[in-house]
């Protein structure tokens, strides 16, 4: 019921007359597809083989509308909300990536679906990741974007990056600390990891700190994070038992670049690397033409490419 109204709230309220979010298709529906002590927002939209498009922090499934957009023509597209982000549900627990990877797989067999492309940034890469580890007979293809895997090297020396601190922030006395300042939290990855900030710009800002202002949504923000222990004892052993399937690794020239494809070598042998040298980390917002056109000539493209 609360989803339901905070759905309404945004398309009605001020935030959302100016929100510059692209929107999708109107072939696209949405679903509530629980799973264990989830419920996953899901959009599914057009007709095809599958592809699936996993969002990271400080986004949500919204941020893939016109990746979606454009390959609804000849694809279903299936774009899940994260547990706990977005207008899913907060559950305890299941932060870990495995279990997010089972939620993804969920959401297949009840759309009757097998065999699927997965398209992961952030960290909906690390649950890209996992799916594909975990299930990787009905993973096709596989591209991740812009972000480190837990236990993947050189995941010791990149989690060392004073950068990265918020990996370890969270618990309740942070949690006070951000709450009713949201979007100040949000405008620091919004502004430091952008090539150009001004790409985010202020109606995004602002639809998407809505949705993590919402009750108990940074508590389960912070728990993405502080799983990543968790899920780095769970990759460790894609290191020797590497992922065979496709992969397209996609770094921003001004973010992760040519890492990408380094870390995703150390646990795939078909990694094709790709760096959008005008970028940084928020490629879908900063780059979306390149972006949009990599991933789908990946897609589209030969098995073996």
């Amino acid at each position: 019921m609360f989803r339901s109204l905070l759905v309404l709230l945004l398309v009605l309220s001020p935030i959302a007359a100016i929100a510059q979010v692209k929107t999708f298709a109107p072939a696209f529906q949405t679903k509530e597809i629980a799973h264990g002590d989830a419920t996953l927002h899901v959009r599914v939209g057009g007709k095809g083989p599958a592809v699936v498009l996993i969002h990271g922090f400080g986004d949500t499934g919204d941020m893939w509308a016109p990746l979606a957009n454009a390959l609804a023509a000849r694809h279903t597209v299936v774009v899940p909300d994260l547990r706990g982000m977005g207008l899913s549900s907060h559950p305890d627990g299941g932060y870990d990536k495995k279990t997010q990877a089972g939620d993804i797989r969920a959401i297949l067999d009840a759309l009757h679906l097998q065999h699927a492309v997965i398209v992961g940034h952030d960290i909906g890469t690390m649950v890209a990741f996992a799916y594909a580890a975990n299930y990787p007979r009905l993973t096709d293809k596989l591209v991740v974007m812009d972000a480190p895997v837990p236990g993947i090297p050189p995941w010791d020396e990149i989690v060392r990056n004073p950068l990265l601190w918020h990996f370890d922030f969270g618990g309740p006395d942070m949690e006070r600390l951000v709450a009713g300042r949201e979007r100040i939290y949000l405008d620091r990855f919004w502004n430091e990891f952008a090539g150009d900030p001004s790409k985010v710009d202020e109606g995004m800002r602002e639809h998407y700190a809505a949705l993590y202002a919402q009750p108990g949504a940074m508590h389960s923000a912070f728990a993405q994070f502080r799983s990543f222990r968790q899920d780095a004892r769970d990759n460790q052993p894609f290191v020797a038992d590497k992922l065979t399937m496709p992969v397209l690794a996609i770094g921003g020239g001004k973010s992760f670049g040519e890492g990408e494809a380094a870390v995703m070598r150390n646990a795939a042998t078909d990694v094709t690397g790709l760096v959008v040298p005008e970028s940084g980390h928020w490629l879908m917002e900063e780059a979306t033409a390149t972006t949009v056109a990599a991933v789908s000539g990946f897609i589209d493209g030969p098995a073996g490419h």
